[in-house]
């Protein structure tokens, strides 16, 4: 009866029914689109480079969390009613995680790391739980996933009992153990390790709820662009930095749904190891991209609180950076789910360097320009290289 029961609450496989994003994942969604805008607040508002180094590890485990719970519902029906509870609990600990993101290096620490840790754990046990008796090799690899995240549970509990730099040292080593754990095929004395083929992953399900996160973080930079110029003085200059930012958002999702996506989408499908490129195309390389279109938001903030600047690198840094970070995301991305680097990608980060030599003589809002601009080349370029060939797939 257990084995009928567990049986019950994983998704079918091999149809489409079974690798479908469902309205409760994209409901579970909703909760980091808080989470990506208290992370783009809190940067701007701490924008020194201890600042940046904690808005950073917070981007790092906000993402962790959300693309582990994408890969436990790669397997689970969140149809199912229990999986379904477990997705809602998921949802109320991320709103309190969202909700102490800006005090998370200050008076609400323990509470971000207890609900960090409960949202790790918690999912792996039940998943653990629902793997029993119904697929042995998935359910060895979430009693190994377990393992390291306790381990990595006692440094992010520690840090919450800790202040200022220790804290930071501490969630630091925990962050490095979860990160470790995947490619080293989180390996637990007497259980052995994980292999690429365990993980028998819907690549179409994987690229269909990253594209969906990549939608909820340029989202954000909408937001800001429109919240931002709605609050300050109709002029010729708010109006350019309003079309520049929207300008450049529109490029970051030309360049990263236009060929990455859906090529990446079909790759996988054909894969004879899909948990192999999932781990690296989506778990790792679109870090990058996720830090890119942040930074880009706190930009856009920046274009239109100090636009005639000149000569503040730090500001200069979020406004080069985001474009700079978005491209290496997707030339990582882009890379390994094609077999090569986007010579397009490589010839925009190098527009970017030479970019930053000049960026001291510049004001913020001529930068911001010449940084769309460079988007807006690499995507021409790569529409040009690849429009008409076998790996252009069309757009939905």
């Amino acid at each position: 009866m257990a084995k009928a029961n567990n049986k019950n609450w994983l998704r079918g496989k091999g149809s489409a029914a079974g690798s479908k994003v469902t309205f409760l994942e994209l409901f579970f969604d909703l909760v980091f689109v808080f989470s990506i805008s208290q992370l783009s607040h809190a940067l701007a508002a701490h924008y020194t480079p201890l600042g940046a180094a904690e808005a950073g590890l917070m981007t790092f485990a906000v993402w962790w969390v959300w693309i582990f719970t994408a890969w436990v519902t790669n397997w689970l029906d969140p149809d199912k009613m229990p999986v379904r509870g477990m997705l809602v609990v998921l949802m109320m600990l991320g709103l309190v995680l969202s909700a102490s993101i800006p005090e998370a290096f200050g008076d609400k620490g323990l509470l971000f790391a207890g609900a960090y840790v409960a949202m790790q754990v918690g999912r792996s046990l039940f998943t653990t739980y629902a793997m029993t008796r119904v697929d042995r090799a998935n359910t060895l690899n979430f009693i190994r996933i377990t393992t390291w995240l306790v381990v990595a549970a006692v440094f992010w509990i520690a840090g919450g009992l800790l202040e200022h730099e220790a804290r930071l040292i501490a969630w630091v080593i925990a962050l490095a153990i979860e990160y470790v754990g995947p490619a080293a095929g989180f390996a637990v004395p007497g259980l052995g390790r994980s292999t690429p083929s365990d993980w028998d992953v819907s690549g179409a399900h994987m690229a269909e709820r990253c594209a969906l996160f990549v939608i909820i973080c340029l989202g954000e930079a909408i937001l800001v662009s429109g919240r931002t110029f709605s609050e300050l003085p109709i002029s010729g200059l708010t109006s350019l930095i309003f079309v520049t930012a929207f300008i450049g958002t529109v490029a970051m999702w030309w360049l990263y749904f236009r060929f990455g996506h859906g090529r990446a989408a079909h790759r996988i499908e054909h894969e004879e190891t899909p948990g192999a490129l999932a781990r690296q195309a989506f778990t790792y390389g679109h870090i990058p991209i996720l830090a890119g279109i942040i930074v880009h938001a706190v930009a856009v903030e920046f274009m239109f609180s100090h636009p005639h600047e000149t000569g503040d690198l730090g500001i200069a840094a979020a406004v080069l950076g985001g474009s700079g970070l978005f491209l290496i995301g997707n030339l990582w991305f882009k890379g390994a789910t094609s077999g090569q680097l986007p010579l397009s990608h490589l010839a925009g980060l190098v527009l970017l360097i030479l970019l930053a030599f000049v960026a001291p003589f510049v004001e913020v809002y001529l930068l911001g320009i010449l940084a769309t601009l460079v988007l807006i080349i690499v995507a021409a370029w790569e529409y040009r290289s690849l429009s008409g060939t076998s790996a252009a797939p069309s757009l939905h």
